[in-house]
């Protein structure tokens, strides 16, 4: 498959396709959890060093979909003062991951997931525009080094009084956005991501029908169980990056 990125072959970038429907699924369907999701599917199968790239151009392509499918319900007065705070976070961002050494890098990303996975997300009351920007700017200069700041974004819409499909449909918007100056600033900062491209764009076509197909899907199966596969299996992602953060080596690698 000349496809394939080096180092990536038929058996993992097949599933990686898989689980990009499954996480835009879940993403579709609650506005969080496919980004954390699949940052963990990519930590063991791209270099660290392009890893959040690879996840944003992912990302980019999934809050793209659900973005035009939802935008009718999008509150653009947020998004605007949303996008003030993200431009100046993302160029501040950027500035700092030149100096993340790996190791650094590896740890964040571990210590990111394990807070989303098993630390209550906080409601921030009495947001007023200043508290907009300011979120995102915070969300912008985190994405830069945790690359899925869904929970937190939501976290800010969650006081705001919107009903459910504002905050998913806002959110969408947001993360598009976000992303899309996460991938040029990466672009800038010179890291290489051409041999990846043909995979990402499979991923996102994959990610677009699971966007389409979300709702019908998730609701054959059990959240519970599925829930706490998640968590498990996150879990499991997460201490592997602190290990390998920590140069702990397992016998026989």
């Amino acid at each position: 498959m000349t496809f394939l990125p080096p180092g990536v072959d038929a058996f993992t970038a097949t599933l990686l396709i898989v689980i990009s429907f499954f996480t835009s699924a879940l993403t579709a369907a609650f506005g969080i959890g496919g980004g954390v999701a699949m940052l963990g599917a990519l930590a063991g199968t791209v270099p660290p060093a392009v890893i959040l790239a690879v996840h944003g151009l992912v990302q980019l392509g999934s809050n793209m979909g659900r973005a035009f499918i939802q935008k009718d319900h999008a509150n653009w007065r947020l998004f605007w003062l949303f996008m003030v705070g993200a431009v100046i976070g993302v160029a501040l961002g950027a500035w700092l991951f030149r100096a993340m050494p790996e190791h650094v890098l590896l740890a964040m990303l571990g210590l990111f997931i394990l807070v989303m996975v098993w630390v209550p997300k906080p409601r921030i009351p009495g947001l007023d525009r200043a508290g907009m920007v300011l979120g995102g700017g915070i969300s912008s200069v985190l994405t830069m080094f945790v690359g899925a700041t869904g929970p937190f974004i939501q976290s800010l819409l969650l006081p705001l009084g919107l009903d459910r499909r504002q905050i998913v449909a806002t959110q969408a918007v947001m993360m598009t956005a976000q992303h899309t100056l996460k991938v040029v600033a990466f672009g800038f900062i010179g890291i290489a991501l051409v041999p990846w491209l043909p995979l990402i764009a499979a991923m996102v076509v994959s990610g677009f029908i699971g966007t389409v197909m979300g709702t019908k899907l998730l609701d054959r199966m059990s959240e519970r169980f599925f829930q706490i596969m998640l968590k498990i299996v996150l879990t499991i992602v997460a201490l592997d990056l602190l290990r390998r953060a920590a140069g702990i080596t397992i016998p026989g690698q």
